[in-house]
């Protein structure tokens, strides 16, 4: 007759020790090992195989470590831990350390039935891992089964490797590319979203009508929608007019996906607002249709809108949780590393003599045919308008834009009406605010309104050709300048460039120019996401070892937004003044974010100053965008219509008065000065409602207060990223690892792992590659999470770190283990850090948890290790708090301790075991009360997820290690040092 084992329980089968799990039946046990991972889960049948109750056995006292001895032991056991007693089931199974601000977007979730949020952080905050941890959470919880996240093609591969890298969720990208593959693997009848639970779905992709349709219709229960003000647009016409088609019609997908009221929803936008109110109302009213039409004028308003919105500025997280945010002290204070300053400089440069000439006769033949199309009809005219509009940026771009341009022809001349020409020439032309137009954007316009273009066309052309190279060509010839600078400076700079043809010149043009050790590259949309970010990874990855290798890398705006550029560059060259400061912010906001190591970024603006366009938007449209941004601490976005009324005016000034006409009088004539007036005032407007939003809806939803006691909790239970770095090292060494810490800042380093024991070689080969293990290649240990195949993370859920950590761990439980050991379960220490006899004891504690959730309870077995420690003698003990019994973890030998006085100190305190039973069993009480008002504190405002919740300790408690520190005595006759007792 077999026995019955309850969840929690040990037993020991197939060799090894296990925990039962409530999954559990008489005739099949469901097991996870002692310490083990989701992904070691067995299920064994008793009838079949030997199953017997597991007694854990007590430390031996012939078996003494040094003074690293309990630390290892307690850091190899967390790492091992995937399923942490507290109220966030994740955090134990993620491979990146949030932030303590991060954690408020999820505070706020889990206090929701239905989770509905805005996060609208400032750009480069990291909304990424906000929505990161809220969908793992709740995957975790069981709160949601599947997850799509909508986003621009162009961030999917981001959005892919930041899921699959940080959270472990392997998601599958649907994109135009990808759909009709993917429907072949289909079966009769089944939808895409049933086959995968998790996806990554293009903006492109849901375009179509029978695909849109049927993700409405197997909508998972998690959605998140990255760049959500792209998916409304202003109604009142007084504020913009009616939305874009495009954007109307994710508009409607998304009412139709927020209609369900048991959907999950993640909005997230860093420009919610964007100066139309009517556009941030359509926003709200998808997170939840009453607050739409909430009145936001009242604290009662406020405070609804508060609990679904999240809005903050670096200023706000820059230093969080101290004594500013409220608290008592500084000790939980988390500085985030901004970038501190933006310099920015405008950097002039004038045309040589040849391109001013052929700029002169460009301008001459642009206004001719604005001219003579006007008297041909309001198409013709447009058509011409769009075509001069392409053949001035792209002349004042580069002579090789400019020979592109003149040689194709228009977009627009296809056009069979004005509206038409107006639709195909604006994006072409113009610089969207909106970055989802932003593909395929960066081609060459066309300036010919025919297939051929005509002979003064060709003529301006083959002049352009002749002027590429620095000796005619002197905003190239500036460029260089600038680049060496930066360069010199220790700068690695991405060079910003409006046309595809320009990116490619400048990279010929510099190739060699800029110095041995410096590395060029261009990316453009000639290739595709996925190989713009191979192509980035390349640049970055080039000569890493050499710190005096500088990288340069050219890029069109194909790249000037979601694509994080922080860890290679610092420093952006706008070499193409953009025609929307928008842009700018953008570009910018790829290396001035969360990450960035240099504390000074660097932005040189280029424009020319006397090719009469550059000047002329730099001072209206950029000046009062910088002022904005000055007053109010953060960018207001410049609405495009505004944006483009200035520009028009130039152009028309342009043409009307030549390149050299006295610009200074284009505000002083009436037939500019009413609409530069109008766009004065709206755009002051939008700034001031912005101001007001972000003051009016900042986020108080949670005090810093809660945030503090739920990070000290987190740490207390699973430590940080520095204290699984400092393992690995001082296991690898202990292990006869040949380690290597270059100690440059980084926190990289790397190991040979030849000479360690066959048990942990076989492990890290399965992980990392038999040849890089067998070869006794170096491995590189990096503390970012994103890896390359045969590196490993410094963080607790890669598979590497587990392996040396098992390894710790399993062979510090094993006495007989051959070979080194860097941890062990007992040790003696005499050190001052302690003045009488103190025993320091590292105790697992399980523990069974009920979990209520919408779909039913979920019952739980959880571990979490803690470190009590005694002065005295175990029979009268002084029991000391949880900071100085971590304290002693930091304590040193300062003497050596005698053979017999340190075998005498460890067999009383294990003999002394029994007598500290009540004492464990009370604190494993203590401890499940405190984990059962945790779980009710973070869901407090959810009491029909709260009801039900129980925690219950596992008894006894396993002791698995006990450590004595002595104070300092008189020196011996017969001793062992300290490193080894």
């Amino acid at each position: 007759m077999s026995l019955t084992y309850t969840a929690g329980s040990l037993v020991a089968a197939r060799g090894r020790e296990w925990v039962v799990l409530p999954e559990s039946a008489p005739d099949m046990l469901v097991l996870r090992p002692l310490g083990g991972s989701e992904d070691d889960i067995a299920a064994v049948f008793p009838t079949f195989e030997e199953v017997r109750p597991a007694e854990f056995a007590a430390p031996s006292p012939d078996d003494l470590g040094d003074q690293r001895a309990a630390g290892l032991l307690r850091t190899a056991l967390r790492i091992g831990f995937r399923s942490g007693a507290g109220p966030f089931r994740s955090l134990a199974s993620i491979a990146v350390e949030p932030r303590a601000y991060q954690l408020v977007p999820l505070l706020m979730a889990l206090r929701q039935r239905t989770v509905r949020l805005l996060i609208s952080d400032d750009v480069g905050i990291g909304k990424t891992v906000e929505a990161g941890l809220i969908a793992k959470e709740l995957l975790a919880q069981g709160e949601a089964t599947r997850l799509a996240v909508l986003c621009s093609p162009a961030l999917a591969e981001q959005w892919q490797g930041e899921l699959r890298e940080k959270f472990g969720i392997d998601a599958e990208l649907v994109l135009a590319s990808t759909v009709s593959r993917l429907e072949r693997n289909l079966e009769l009848g089944q939808s895409l979203f049933d086959r995968h639970p998790f996806t990554i779905i293009s903006t492109d992709f849901i375009k179509s009508t029978r695909h849109r349709e049927d993700f409405v219709k197997h909508c998972p229960d998690l959605v998140i929608v990255d760049e959500a003000h792209t998916c409304v647009a202003a109604d009142d016409p007084a504020q913009g007019g009616a939305s874009s088609a495009t954007n109307q019609l994710r508009y409607e997908l998304l009412r139709k996906v927020s209609a369900d009221a048991d959907r999950h929803l993640l909005l997230l936008t860093a420009t919610p607002h964007s100066g139309k109110e009517s556009a941030f109302r359509n926003l709200l009213g998808l997170v939840r249709p009453e607050l739409a039409t909430l009145d936001l004028e009242t604290p009662a308003g406020r405070a609804k809108l508060a609990e679904h919105f999240v809005a903050r500025k670096r200023a706000d997280v820059r230093d969080y949780l101290t004594k500013e945010d409220g608290l008592a002290d500084d000790s939980l204070a988390e500085r985030t590393a901004f970038p501190s300053d933006r310099w920015t400089k405008d950097e002039p440069y004038k045309l040589t003599p040849a391109y001013r000439a052929l700029l002169d006769d460009a301008i001459a033949y642009a206004a001719d045919r604005v001219s003579a199309a006007g008297e041909q009809g309001k198409r013709e005219a447009r058509i011409a308008w769009w075509s001069v509009i392409a053949l001035l940026r792209s002349m004042v771009s580069s002579p090789a834009a400019a020979a592109q341009t003149l040689k194709t022809r228009s977009k627009s001349a296809t056009a069979r009406t004005a509206q038409e020409a107006d639709a195909l020439g604006a994006p072409v032309a113009a610089d969207s605010a909106d970055n989802d137009r932003l593909e395929g954007m960066d081609v060459a316009p066309g300036a010919a309104e025919s297939e051929d273009a005509g002979a003064r066309l060709l003529e301006l052309a083959e002049r352009a050709e002749q002027l590429v190279g620095p000796a005619e060509d002197a905003k190239l010839k500036a460029l260089t300048r600038h680049l060496k600078g930066l360069i010199a400076d220790g700068y690695n700079p991405i060079v910003f460039c409006r046309y595809i043809p320009t990116a490619d010149y400048l990279a010929d043009q510099l190739d060699g120019k800029l110095g041995k050790k410096t590395r060029i590259a261009a990316v453009t949309g000639t290739l595709s996401p996925q190989q713009r970010l191979e192509r980035i990874e390349q640049l970055g990855a080039e000569e890493a070892d050499d710190p005096a290798v500088r990288r340069v890398l050219i890029a069109t705006d194909c790249l000037s937004e979601g694509v994080n550029l922080q860890h290679h560059f610092d420093a952006v060259v706008h070499y193409d003044l953009a025609w929307n400061p928008t842009r700018h912010d953008q570009r910018e906001g790829r290396v001035d974010r969360y990450g960035q190591k240099r504390d000074q970024v660097r932005v040189i603006t280029m424009y020319g100053e006397d090719n009469g366009i550059d000047g002329k938007v730099l001072e209206v449209l950029f000046k009062k965008h910088r002022q904005i941004k000055k007053d109010l601490g953060i960018s207001v976005s410049v609405p495009d219509e505004t944006a483009s009324g200035v520009t028009d005016a130039v152009v028309e000034w342009l043409l009307l008065h030549g390149r050299q006409g006295s610009q200074e009088s284009l505000f002083e004539m009436d037939a500019h000065q009413e609409s530069f007036d109008r766009i004065e005032r709206e755009w002051t407007s939008a700034a001031e409602r912005e101001k007001t939003s972000r003051s009016k809806y900042a986020q108080r939803a949670i005090h810093p207060e809660e945030v503090a006691r739920e990070v000290a909790a987190v740490r207390a239970a699973l430590g940080g990223a520095e204290e699984v770095r400092e393992f690995t090292l001082e296991a690898l060494r202990d292990l006869d690892a040949l380690v290597r810490d270059p100690r440059d800042g980084s926190g990289d380093f790397t190991a040979q792992v030849g000479g360690t024991p066959a048990g942990l070689r076989d492990a890290l080969a399965a992980m990392l590659g038999n040849r890089l293990v067998e070869e006794d290649r170096e491995i590189p240990f990096r503390t970012t999470p994103a890896i390359g195949r045969g590196e490993a993370a410094l963080v607790r859920t890669d598979p590497a770190i587990g392996a040396v950590a098992s390894y710790v761990l399993d062979s510090a439980l094993d006495a007989k283990a051959q070979g080194p050991r860097p941890a062990r379960r007992c040790g003696v220490v005499t050190t001052d850090a302690v003045s009488v006899r103190t025993t320091l004891l590292l105790v697992r504690y399980r523990f069974h948890l009920t979990l209520p959730s919408r779909s039913g309870e979920r019952q739980v077995v959880a571990e979490d290790a803690r470190l009590l420690a005694y002065e005295g003698l175990p029979q009268r003990a002084r029991w000391l708090d949880d900071d100085a019994a971590a304290a002693l973890l930091g304590a040193r030998a300062t003497a050596n301790t005698h053979e017999l006085a340190a075998r005498k100190a460890i067999t009383r305190a294990l003999e002394g075991q029994p007598g500290l039973a009540d004492h464990l069993t009370e604190y494993g009480t203590r401890l499940a009360a405190e984990l059962d008002a945790s779980h009710r504190r973070v869901r407090k405002a959810n009491e029909e997820i709260v009801r039900g919740l129980k925690v219950v300790p596992q008894e006894p408690a396993d002791v698995l290690g006990v450590y004595v520190y002595l104070p300092p005595a008189a020196p011996a006759a017969s001793t062992v040092s300290g490193a080894e007792a």
